[in-house]
């Protein structure tokens, strides 16, 4: 049996986001483990007298205890597992957070568990957390979401020719979903031109388990690089900006 078919059920979630409801109430967009992406309304939360404030917020891994609702689940328990207080405590930390939260927020819908892209975010909040290389940490969270939503760069092999890409600067496009030899960049004239170094870093975060990664530190010109060419190519699959990267260039 379908245990959201039911009345009730537990779950364990991260907290993306919550807005004001009513007098009192908040509704919570979270992304669950065991059902992906849910909308929640937690009622009374606002009140001083509420026990379960404290356990509802943004950057929050927590174990709940949801209602059917007729429009949203209904909040009756909330326990806080994991509240990420270094995260907390930074605003750069806090700011690298909240993009990993609207990456997954935007990226995902309302249609059932996706438990690897629940695991890689809590892993990368808890990687903040634990204070590894911030850019780090998200460019390695960015390449495994474009890869658990169906969207994996290809970056070994030239996407118009299919050549094997040789050691030497090439053209990175969104459009077609990943690289292009110098000979083929008239197949996507919009394409960007991406130096080896980044390329080389891509490649290796792509393919790499975190035990290999969690130690590098992406030198300041190629991260710049990477960062750049990563949000043309989220800009261009959202059809939109996202938030979060202009209000983390204007902390720096």
């Amino acid at each position: 049996m379908n245990q959201r078919a039911s009345r009730s059920y537990r779950t364990q979630a991260i907290v993306l986001k919550h807005r004001e409801y009513g007098e009192a109430d908040r509704v919570l967009t979270l992304y669950s483990l065991e059902h992906g992406k849910l909308q929640a309304i937690a009622k009374g939360v606002r009140k001083l007298k509420s026990r379960k404030a404290g356990h509802l917020e943004p950057f929050t891994l927590v174990a709940l205890q949801l209602a059917k609702g007729r429009t949203w689940e209904v909040v009756a328990q909330a326990e806080a597992q994991k509240t990420f207080q270094n995260i907390r405590k930074e605003l750069s930390l806090t700011a690298q957070a909240a993009y990993l939260l609207e990456l997954v927020d935007r990226f995902s819908y309302e249609e059932g568990p996706n438990r690897a892209l629940f695991q890689t975010l809590a892993e990368g909040l808890q990687r903040l957390d634990d204070g590894f290389s911030p850019e780090t940490v998200v460019h390695y969270f960015e390449l495994r979401l474009l890869s658990l939503i169906g969207f994996k760069p290809e970056l070994n092999r030239c996407l118009a020719c299919e050549a094997e890409i040789k050691p030497e600067a090439q053209y990175y496009s969104p459009k077609l979903g990943g690289v292009l030899c110098p000979k083929c960049f008239s197949a996507d004239p919009t394409a960007w031109r991406i130096s080896l170094n980044a390329l080389k870093y891509l490649r290796y975060f792509q393919r790499s388990p975190w035990s290999k990664i969690k130690g590098r530190v992406i030198p300041v010109e190629v991260e710049q690089e990477i960062k750049h060419l990563i949000q043309h190519h989220l800009t261009y699959l959202l059809e939109y900006n996202l938030k979060t990267p202009g209000f983390i260039k204007s902390i720096d």
